[in-house]
């Protein structure tokens, strides 16, 4: 009688098990259609250094490597293998935008730059325009302050302990930061 009901047990929690998943791939179903509707905020993730057309077109053959690096940033990666190799990559993933990836590699011979190679860079103009792009223009709120709208508030009076600096010397000499060793 026991085994009968261990058996009963077992059929009844594998039969409870299948609807739960068959439950699951129902319910993931039903949410991809919502999430049309409703969908999480996504982080916008920016890795690398951006480098525009304007950089790589000022980029030229002899700089050394601060040069390079006072030009394009620290880049993203350095190999030991290769040390006369250095690789700028750029990446920018957003919510509802195709993530953009650009690579730049910079070679070096005797410590100075011998030739660089990568994908075409946007300008900083281009750049930030399709930052912008996608996003929905907002109200420019006023950022000066009207004579009008000043006038609304009192005028503060003068601080009563304001006196002029100039009327008490600068001393000769400080007394020292540390006392004295005993």
């Amino acid at each position: 009688m026991r085994s009968m009901f261990l058996r009963g047990a077992r059929l009844a929690l594998s039969l409870l098990a299948g609807a739960g998943l068959a439950a699951c791939s129902t319910f993931n179903s039903a949410s991809t259609s919502v999430a049309g509707i409703i969908t999480p905020y996504k982080v916008e993730i920016v890795q690398g250094n951006f480098v525009s057309k304007e950089q790589v077109q000022a980029l030229q053959p002899g700089m050394s490597r601060q040069q390079v690096k006072d030009l394009l940033g620290t880049p993203l990666l350095t190999d030991m293998f290769h040390a006369d190799r250095w690789d700028y990559v750029f990446t920018l993933k957003r919510q509802g935008v195709e993530p953009q990836s650009r690579r730049l590699t910079v070679f070096f011979k005797n410590d100075v730059l011998e030739r660089f190679e990568g994908d075409e860079m946007p300008s900083e103009a281009e750049f930030v325009a399709a930052l912008s792009s996608g996003r929905k223009p907002g109200k420019v709120p006023v950022l000066e302050a009207s004579e009008e709208s000043l006038k609304k508030f009192p005028a503060a009076p003068p601080p009563a302990d304001a006196t002029p600096s100039s009327s008490a010397p600068l001393p000769a000499s400080y007394p020292p930061l540390e006392a004295p060793g005993r």
